[in-house]
């Protein structure tokens, strides 16, 4: 098979739907599923940073074509794939090379996730897009419903989704071993960037290395300035999230899984030391979630900036810098750190519920690499012999309900949400930061 030639779609599954045999063991055989006659051409859209770490897992197939619009940036990716077509215009990339690619990494800026995902999708190209998601609620629900229409895998790129004990702590909490949640605290030491911050005055030339312009790309004009980039953006609301929405998709992700969790109807949420422009120096934001027909309403606090939850809880002195506290009408189940093991208020062990059935896919040495783990999760079935678990049916929703959080703290106040509608119904104000205006030229390719 030439190096370069475009796998057959027509032979696996397009849907990315798991096969049938896999659901009868959990654990998914990377050597059976990652066959070397059958590799993906697969481009990447940020080369740099994150995104030379997302396209590094995807060694394995045909890397085709690399974008980014910061070459010292993305140097190292250059290096290591040279047979790989280099542009710095997502746009020139997908004219010139769509015909050759089968799927695609996205590991930009916050604010340029949604025009290459939705160009992608459209064109029939399977796509792993970094978290979160979306720069704003709009652009996920969009994101989320051509990705129905069109078919392709998709996997966002919180890899903690894939790691083996937390997929353990999702089939505990649905086998009820912690009783119905009612609660969830869940917490990070973000920002490890500067927020709270006023617009640069000053001017500073452009260096060499950088398309300031396609840097913006639909993002106001700006001048060019290093409080922007190449990684200080999170905290600039033109650009980033802030703490909530880099973080969240990650350290929320158990809570989201386990209890499917989704369209929120009241958010309310406190910044201190935000501006118009950047994001606050710290959070806190409470989401209450209705109930579904597998458990009741539950209530949701997210803690950022230092601020922490009370550490009696758990019956703690002090807590660590990130975690995640369920609290069930049972037992309250315990994660000090972004994903992984838990410990159990009753003092209960992982091992005491081994009885339980295992009942998602685990993959091999997900436990010391997660992050690579889901990308072959998502490599793998794009070709049809898995299932991404953090595909945008999933993580569309998620990313909604994580930047509502900002729009309640932009807004000041407490809102009440619609998600049928799209709408904050109690703050029209607030509605601003549903969505966002975009530059001329680069208006969503919808």
């Amino acid at each position: 098979m030439n190096s370069r030639q475009s796998f057959n779609r027509r032979r696996f599954l397009a849907s990315g739907s798991l096969a049938a045999t896999s659901l009868a063991f959990p654990w998914i055989s990377v050597r059976n599923v990652l066959g070397a006659n059958s590799r993906l051409n697969i481009a990447a859209i940020g080369a740099g940073g994150k995104g030379g770490v997302d396209i590094g897992y995807c060694a394995g197939e045909n890397v085709v074509a690399l974008c980014d619009v910061d070459t010292r940036n993305a140097a190292g990716a250059f290096k290591k794939f040279p047979e790989a077509s280099i542009y710095q215009d997502f746009r020139e990339l997908f004219d010139k090379e769509s015909s050759q690619i089968d799927a695609v990494t996205i590991s930009t800026p916050d604010h340029t996730h949604a025009h290459p995902a939705i160009m992608a999708m459209r064109a029939g190209k399977h796509v792993y897009c970094q978290k979160p998601l979306t720069h704003t609620v709009e652009e996920a629900r969009i994101l989320t419903k051509i990705a129905r229409e069109t078919g392709v895998v998709t996997q966002m790129g919180n890899q903690g989704h894939s790691q083996t004990e937390s997929r353990r702590l999702v089939e505990l909490i649905q086998a009820g071993v912690i009783g119905e949640v009612k609660e969830a605290h869940i917490w990070t030491d973000r920002p490890i960037w500067p927020q709270g911050l006023k617009r640069p005055a000053e001017v500073q030339a452009v260096p060499d290395t950088i398309n300031w312009d396609l840097w913006l790309g639909p993002a106001p004009e700006r001048p060019y300035h290093p409080s922007y980039a190449p990684f200080k953006w999170r905290g600039w609301w033109d650009f980033g999230t802030g703490a909530l929405g880099d973080m969240g998709c990650h350290n929320m992700d158990l809570a989201f899984f386990a209890l499917d969790l989704k369209n929120p109807t009241e958010i309310s949420g406190t910044g201190e030391g935000g501006t118009d422009e950047s994001a606050p120096t710290s959070s806190k934001v409470l989401w209450k979630f209705p109930a579904n027909k597998q458990r009741g309403p539950v209530e949701l606090t997210w803690y950022d900036g230092g601020q922490k939850p009370d550490p009696s809880l758990v019956s703690e002195k002090e807590l660590p810098g990130n975690g995640c506290i369920l609290m069930g009408t049972k037992d309250t189940m315990y994660v000090p750190s972004y994903w992984g093991a838990a410990s159990f208020l009753s003092g209960a062990s992982m091992e005491d519920f081994a009885g339980i059935d295992a009942s998602l896919p685990r993959w091999p040495g997900a436990d010391k690499d997660n992050d690579k783990a889901h990308h072959h999760e998502w490599i793998a079935a794009c070709k049809g012999n898995a299932k991404a678990l953090s595909h945008f049916d999933y993580a569309g929703p998620m990313t909604e309900a994580v930047l509502l959080g900002n729009v309640a703290i932009r807004a000041g106040s407490r809102i009440q949400w619609d998600a049928e509608s799209m709408r904050v119904t109690n703050n029209e104000h607030a509605n601003q930061f549903i969505r966002k205006a975009y530059r001329k030229g680069w208006e969503l390719p919808v």
